[in-house]
């Protein structure tokens, strides 16, 4: 097990990618901090890791609350003595364009999708200073690297996610504290639901994907979760400030 001994934060651990990157971390040895804001998603994956021989704890966190993220990174220390990695991946899907979006949505992407993360970092960093490294996993996204019709506000954020990680990579290098952004395509979770609409529902979707990814499916949260490992793990230990494209070739077709 490649996370022996390690000790992992994932928030927005309760579903999709975010869970599936719990249960994969733990598998690997890791004691997993599952932080979500729905308590029943979050005690359902504590379950299932454990169910599987992993350690794990829940602690309800809504990111959007700075007094949340305090809570989450105390009660990691405290249940654990350390922090070795931390998966910054609660985000938020705002649709709509500059004229459509609600300024509400600007502001809730921006304060969810990059703000949070850079708090949680913020705050983790002094311990990974400490043990003298750490990986931060940032989640983006490809619509942060070459972006999407009418979504400016998801689009934006994610862009900036990008742009914060690099500028920590930069900074954290010294004290051997990595920080790289996963940025997926479209991979079957419900938090595509509001892009999905957009679009014109789920058959609508379906062709869509089937016509512009060029391997011609959606990705699985666990094939997210791989790269969420690689990321966090030593298997990426020269790896720094890099946005990992996962999207089936979407971006370069």
């Amino acid at each position: 097990m490649i996370l022996k001994d390690k000790v992992a934060i994932v928030t927005g651990a309760g579903s999709g990618i975010g869970r599936s990157s719990a249960e994969i971390l733990a598998r690997q040895g890791a004691s997993v901090v599952v932080a979500d804001r729905n308590e029943v998603a979050g005690t359902e994956t504590i379950s299932l890791i454990r169910g599987n021989g992993g350690t794990a704890e829940f602690i309800k966190t809504d990111v959007s609350v700075d007094a949340d993220i305090e809570a989450m990174i105390d009660f990691t220390v405290k249940q654990f003595g350390q922090i070795d990695i931390l998966h910054n991946h609660a985000g938020v899907q705002v649709a709509g364009g500059l004229e459509t979006v609600e300024l509400k949505g600007m502001d809730d992407s921006y304060f969810i999708n990059t703000r949070a993360q850079f708090y949680a970092a913020r705050l983790a960093v002094p311990y990974m200073k400490k043990i003298g490294k750490g990986s931060i996993v940032n989640t983006s996204s490809n619509s942060g690297c070459f972006y999407d019709n009418d979504m400016i506000a998801y689009t934006t954020s994610k862009a900036a996610t990008i742009a914060m990680t690099k500028q920590m990579a930069v900074d954290y290098a010294k004290f051997n504290i990595r920080v790289n952004a996963l940025c997926p395509g479209w991979v079957d979770t419900p938090f595509n639901d509001p892009y999905i609409e957009q679009m014109g529902g789920r058959d609508a979707i379906e062709k869509h994907v089937a016509g512009t990814i060029p391997l011609g499916r959606w990705a699985t949260s666990e094939e997210m979760a791989e790269s969420v490992l690689y990321l966090a793990s030593d298997l990426s230990s020269i790896m720094t400030g890099h946005a990992l494209v996962i999207d089936g070739g979407e971006s370069i077709a």
